[in-house]
């Protein structure tokens, strides 16, 4: 009696074990499920969000210019609210103080020509005038686009770019600079009460044709459907194949 004893008693720990795994094999499976749902969800309010932020951008480039926020509005500048808001300044070209920045346009590479402006109120914009190719680096490739008495720009406030760019880190020492970083070029350039943003000048034509400005890409990817689909997408196969592996183990137990 004893070895059948204990062959019941080795059947019944196997089938214990076989349910035990099963059980947590259901459990895992169900987790990535949720997990699987939780992101596709999150997705789709990543996407509302996104749609949000383009609908305020649009509003902010097509509004009326206005004037460009001073010291007392800087502490309260976030790119969520300002940045691509449309202002306009009046002032004086720094020009002594240009800097050129790398840039990659629909026209190709070249440099952005960046310039500081005294304004009437006192503060400096940093400006992006534009930009230029490799043949019009050197000021005096372009001296007709040079604006020497006081003038207007307008254009759309854009945050700074600290650190670099391309792969590769600003080097202030060495005038290389891959990336608009407004508190190092105006570190770099002896600059006081600098305005933390700078401004992309719109499509003004300057003479000689350079700096060509107005080429502000304000577009921004919204592909947060796709990855929603994604993961709604893998959810389901999660818990179709483990329906189906589930129902495959207790069809082996049964016709065992």
């Amino acid at each position: 009696m004893s070895p059948a004893g204990g062959a019941g008693e080795t059947s019944a720990g196997t089938g214990q074990r076989r349910r035990s795994g099963s059980v947590l094999f259901a459990a895992l499976a169900l987790l990535g499920v949720a997990v699987f749902v939780a992101l596709g969800i999150w997705q789709l309010e990543r996407k509302v969000w996104k749609l949000d932020l383009i609908a305020r951008v649009d509003r902010r480039v097509h509004a009326a210019a206005v004037p460009a926020p001073g010291p007392a509005d800087w502490p309260a500048i976030t790119a969520r609210a300002d940045e691509y808001r449309h202002v306009r300044l009046h002032g004086l070209f720094l020009n002594d103080g240009e800097t050129l920045t790398q840039a990659v346009t629909e026209l190709g590479s070249g440099f952005w020509v960046i310039t500081p402006m005294r304004t009437d109120q006192g503060f400096v914009v940093l400006v992006n005038r534009g930009f230029v190719p490799s043949d019009r680096k050197e000021a005096g490739s372009r001296g007709q686009g040079r604006i020497d008495g006081d003038t207007d720009v307008v254009g759309l406030l854009r945050m700074s770019e600290p650190g670099g760019g391309f792969l590769r880190s600003n080097d202030p020492k060495a005038g290389r600079w891959y990336s608009r970083d407004v508190a190092a070029i105006a570190s770099a350039r002896g600059l006081k009460e600098v305005a933390p943003y700078f401004v992309d000048a719109d499509a003004s034509p300057n003479a000689g044709g350079w700096p060509r400005g107005g080429l502000t890409v304000v577009q921004f990817r919204n592909t947060h459907l796709v990855y929603a689909l994604t993961w709604f997408g893998l959810a389901a196969m999660t818990l179709l194949l483990t329906i189906r592996s589930l129902f495959d183990l207790r069809s082996r137990r049964s016709a065992g």
